[in-house]
């Protein structure tokens, strides 16, 4: 596997509440893993497929619904 680092967190993560960290490798891949579980293997992606989903995000394909009162609040950030 290669080597990544700097983990970066989104200053938006309140806190550490949200948990998802990135990195770029040695060989110029994009790493996200979960800040809680550094020891498990990051999900890597290359710059296309990354630049791919931050497109996406940046126009709300990934947005929550807007009525989540049926979803359970998830706590597994720690």
């Amino acid at each position: 596997m290669p080597a990544f680092g700097p983990w970066r967190k989104s200053p938006y993560s309140n806190d550490g509440d949200n948990c998802v960290e990135v990195a770029i490798s040695s060989n110029g891949r994009v790493g996200v893993r979960h800040s809680k579980r550094p020891e498990q293997p990051p999900m890597i992606y290359d710059r296309d497929e990354w630049a791919a989903f931050l497109a996406g995000a940046r126009d709300g394909f990934f947005d929550l619904p807007a009525d989540t009162s049926s979803t359970p609040p998830r706590d597994d950030c720690q």
